[in-house]
């Protein structure tokens, strides 16, 4: 079982997705800091370290334990015509007993923004979360004012719930974020008035 939970890819259509290994460090570390100005909004503050070999040894290695004790699934979203990395997701705060649920985190490197890999990438990660891992909730929460990360989370499925105040820290303050999710087997919205 834990050789192939190593062994982990997901593939869609344009993009192969899997853990991060230590040869992915230059790739990772020229996408995230070329796309610094892009990404810092939206993200809890780097830290000095945060685009140094060591972090990213560290990374990896946290990412491998979390997919082996099932609390996470960290991924790397890689284009498959030519195995560039576009941006990474990470399925996180896994949750099992009556719950069965987890968190939706994404980035992607400005490039490669606004092309739908994103969309493909979460559309990939909760099917298999639905399938594979017999989640039945997966939410996401992303600032109110950021549009791009709300049309993605809805054009991939996921319903507005509500806002949550203070819910995490972006860019050393604390904020508020709205709150989505996508559940298996979703009723919300239908009306089938004989049932």
């Amino acid at each position: 079982m834990l050789g192939r939970r190593a062994k982990l890819q997901l593939e869609s259509a344009r993009l192969v997705l899997r853990l991060p290994q230590h040869t992915d460090f230059r790739p990772w570390s020229d996408l995230r800091r070329a796309s610094a100005g892009f990404l810092t909004p939206w993200e809890p503050t780097w830290s000095d370290d945060h685009l140094s070999r060591r972090a990213f040894l560290n990374r990896v290695n946290w990412a491998a334990r979390c997919h082996r004790l099932d609390t996470a699934l960290p991924l790397f979203i890689f284009r498959r015509e030519d195995a560039q990395l576009v941006g990474a997701i990470t399925l996180d705060n896994i949750r099992r007993g009556p719950a069965q649920a987890g968190t939706l985190g994404y980035w992607v490197g400005a490039p490669y923004a606004r092309q739908g890999y994103m969309r493909e990438a979460i559309e990939a990660v909760v099917h298999h979360a639905f399938t594979a891992m017999g989640l039945s909730r997966v939410e996401a929460a992303c600032l109110p004012e950021n549009v791009a990360s709300r049309g993605v989370l809805e054009r991939a499925g996921f319903k507005y719930e509500g806002v949550a105040q203070s819910y995490l820290q972006i860019n050393g303050r604390w904020r508020t974020h709205v709150l989505y999710a996508n559940l298996r087997n979703d009723r919300r919205g239908r009306t089938d008035a004989g049932m």
